[in-house]
């Protein structure tokens, strides 16, 4: 087996141990389920799922987010998950194979658009993450992405971090800070990032602001009857793999460039790749598991004219007697492209309680304060901080210029 490989079957083995070892997570004090799922849904979805081993609660989703966003989780203590995933391109990168993890060296594909992970199956570009409580691992050891190989290390940076102690106990009681929870606590938080409040979802509600134009109406018919094979239901995604025609050839073995046989090793499987949604595609360019399209006109182009034949290629864009693609005629390209518009939910990249954990800073005249008279840390329901400091991984702290997402 490759290095790579033996790498990902070891991240693999260590998730399932640790999970197995840990067993059922205690119950939260002030068990919320309603709470974390607060934000619209889809239509068609009336509760946002967890398995059963690790259920919503509010302590854990504010656990999640904090440690989401936190560089302490890097072994530069720079970087944080949302150093490449950035909210406002809808907790994707804005870089075809983007350099801001610890090594400062591209990553092998796109990092892709964090959107209604709660129901998604088969996570990564080719499936290598089963569920999202396996996700984490991989981007927290992977030396070009957080690089926290020596996972010791890592607890006791956290062991050492009053607030992040806090969280742990909070949401898992004492002695809860462990990596077991840490990977529940960002699966519980990512299961959070709920996109469902676009001006289409607001006209498919009936709800003010929800008008759309007859050249989007065409385009939303359009994206039905021709995307929908791919990107069909209100996830605008059917959670499978596609070739989709970029390439005629594949990586061998484990290569990235195998796409969804260099996990499941069939050759029916090289050169697929997960179908994204196309809830807020206009805001997650560049395009494609390589970033290689810089716009949704160079995307529909290639469907147009650009697709290759290999293999692999799906059913769904082989044509008799033509080279493989879609029919598009120009009027129809503009359509399905001004439809693509409307599914983008400002909401979702910028709702606070998605970003980073604000700390409270102390108000000017309090410092003489009595201890008797202060709340308990508990009470106050705000990060711990001190006068001239701040919270690693807080948006109190001043950006530093070291980062290279800055």
């Amino acid at each position: 087996m490759s290095a790579p490989g033996l790498w990902r079957a070891g991240v693999v083995l260590l998730v399932l141990v640790l999970l197995e070892a840990c067993g059922p997570p205690p119950a939260p004090s002030v068990p919320e389920p309603g709470a974390p799922a607060a934000r619209a849904l889809p239509k068609g979805f009336t509760s946002l799922p967890s398995p059963p081993d690790n259920p919503l609660s509010t302590e854990g989703v504010a656990l999640g987010r904090w440690l989401f966003h936190s560089p302490l989780l890097s072994s530069s203590q720079q970087h944080s998950c949302s150093s490449c995933h950035l909210q406002a391109h809808a907790f994707a990168d804005d870089t075809p194979l983007t350099p801001r993890g610890v090594s400062g060296r591209p990553l092998s594909r796109h990092t892709p658009a964090l959107i209604n992970l709660a129901w998604m199956e088969g996570l990564f570009w080719d499936g290598g993450a089963k569920n999202l409580e396996s996700l984490s691992l991989a981007p927290l050891t992977h030396p070009d992405e957080l690089g926290s190989v020596d996972l010791e290390a890592l607890l006791a940076r956290l062991s050492a971090t009053p607030e992040a102690v806090r969280l742990f106990e909070a949401a898992y009681g004492p002695g809860g800070l462990s990596l077991s929870h840490l990977l529940r606590a960002l699966a519980q938080y990512e299961r959070t990032l709920v996109s469902a409040d676009s001006r289409y979802d607001r006209w498919l509600r009936g709800e003010p602001g929800g008008a759309l134009s007859p050249q989007e109406l065409e385009g939303l018919e359009l994206v039905r009857k021709r995307c929908g094979p791919c990107h069909g239901s209100e996830l605008f995604t059917d959670n499978g793999f596609h070739n989709n025609g970029l390439d005629s050839h594949f990586g061998q073995d484990e290569e990235p460039t195998r796409g969804r046989g260099r996990i499941t090793l069939l050759p029916e499987d090289d050169g697929l790749y997960k179908t994204p949604t196309l809830r807020n595609v206009a805001v997650t360019a560049p395009y494609m598991h390589d970033g290689r399209f810089a716009t949704l006109e160079q995307v529909l182009e290639h469907y147009r004219h650009g697709m290759v034949p290999s293999a692999t290629l799906d059913a769904a864009f082989r044509r008799n007697a033509a080279p493989p693609g879609l029919s598009l005629e120009e009027g129809e390209k503009a359509a399905i492209l001004a439809f693509l518009e409307a599914l983008t939910d400002e909401s979702f990249l910028t709702a606070p309680e998605l970003g980073p954990v604000k700390a409270v800073l102390p108000q000017p005249g309090h410092a003489a304060q009595s201890a008797s008279a202060r709340p308990s840390h508990a009470d106050r329901g705000s990060p711990r901080t001190r006068p001239g400091r701040c919270l690693a991984g807080s948006a109190a702290c001043p950006p530093r210029t070291s980062r290279p997402d800055r």
